[in-house]
């Protein structure tokens, strides 16, 4: 494995073609332990007793809840605006999507924090599996939970990837997904999935359905909000700011 590869690069997806990403994907350490860890799971629940039903049957219910579930975590969490306005959970929103939305083609900031998304991975599937099947469950909805993360942030670095997907399907999501974050990041909150956004009413088409935001890159966390709750800013070699056509950066204080 080339390890160097790892290490001192940038990792601007617009600047990065198919090739660079699957070297950079697949050597990554945040996929390397989702991937790890759904060996893992594999092999204890090939350890466990159970049947046919509580193989499959887990691994239905992840699919089918596992989209809700970060639906509901992207939209009221990650673009909700009171983890800025808590010190002690400033620093986390600013990793784990803040980061994000003022330089959409990072992929160091694209991938969330281990720290986070492990738990919330954990708390949705073993809940999930528990309910259904015990302790065969809990192993097999942890790793359909931890395989679905690596598509969905497959996808992801695809829909910011320099790179034209020739799928239908991947075209449709990469223009969704780049409307929230070049044009309306108030909706289209899916990443593969843009069920709960149709059902919800957060679903767009065409940039055009919905007004211009003027918070697509800040994510509410304005001039005005940095003053009141400083803790993010002092984080930040600047804040990315939309207010129309033109493009700035707001110089935190000395």
């Amino acid at each position: 494995m080339n390890w160097r590869f790892m290490q001192g690069r940038s990792y601007q997806l617009d600047k990065m073609g198919l090739r660079d990403l699957f070297k950079a994907f697949f050597t990554y350490p945040t996929i390397l332990v989702y991937l790890g860890l759904a060996i893992l799971m594999i092999y204890l629940a090939s350890q466990a007793e159970g049947s046919g039903w509580m193989v499959f049957t887990p691994i239905l219910a992840t699919v089918l809840i596992y989209p809700l579930a970060w639906y509901l975590i992207h939209r009221f969490i990650l673009h909700g605006r009171y983890l800025y306005k808590i010190r002690l959970t400033a620093t986390a929103w600013k990793r784990i999507h803040f980061d994000h939305h003022q330089d959409p083609h990072n992929l160091h900031v694209l991938f969330g924090a281990l720290y986070t998304t492990l738990p919330t991975i954990f708390i949705i599937t073993v809940t999930t599996g528990w309910l259904i099947a015990d302790e065969m469950g809990i192993y097999i909805a942890c790793a359909s939970g931890l395989i679905m993360t690596c598509f969905y942030e497959f996808c992801h670095c695809i829909q910011h990837l320099n790179y034209q997907p020739r799928t239908a399907f991947i075209q449709k999501i990469k223009k969704w997904h780049l409307a929230h974050h070049f044009h309306n990041e108030q909706g289209n909150y899916g990443i593969t999935n843009y069920f709960w956004d149709r059902l919800f009413k957060t679903f767009y088409h065409r940039p055009h359905d919905v007004p211009r935001s003027k918070t697509v890159f800040n994510l509410g966390y304005t001039a005005e909000e940095a003053d009141l709750y400083p803790w993010v800013l002092q984080k930040s070699h600047g804040i990315r700011r939309d207010d129309g056509p033109g493009k700035t950066r707001q110089k935190p204080s000395e």
